[in-house]
């Protein structure tokens, strides 16, 4: 099994919105792709908590597959696209670790 874990840090604002703002709209596209990409095992995404250290990321997404083409698969995906168009447009930066557990 591959896992996926990616962090964003959100721009302050972007599209007129808030970076929470702009997390809590991400957060519900990444979880939408659960029921429409066939390969995504398991997902789970959380929103850097208020009370938490201001310089953390923003949010942080964690997928699991299982195996590489798999998640190479969900890369490409057009719905996974349309997701990842939208993050771009309010992310200052993206971190990513892939690896087998």
């Amino acid at each position: 099994m591959i896992r996926h874990i990616v962090m964003f840090e959100f721009l302050n604002e972007a599209e007129g919105k808030t970076a929470t703002q702009n997390a809590v709209i991400a957060k519900d596209k990444l979880l939408a792709l659960k029921d429409k990409i066939s390969v995504i095992r398991r997902m789970e995404i959380g929103i850097n908590d208020g009370e938490a250290d201001e310089t953390n990321y923003t949010l942080c997404l964690t997928v699991d597959f299982d195996n590489f083409d798999d998640l190479n698969a969900y890369a490409v995906h057009p719905e996974h696209l349309e997701a990842a168009a939208f993050i771009g447009k309010v992310r200052l930066s993206r971190a990513c670790v892939d690896y087998e557990i």
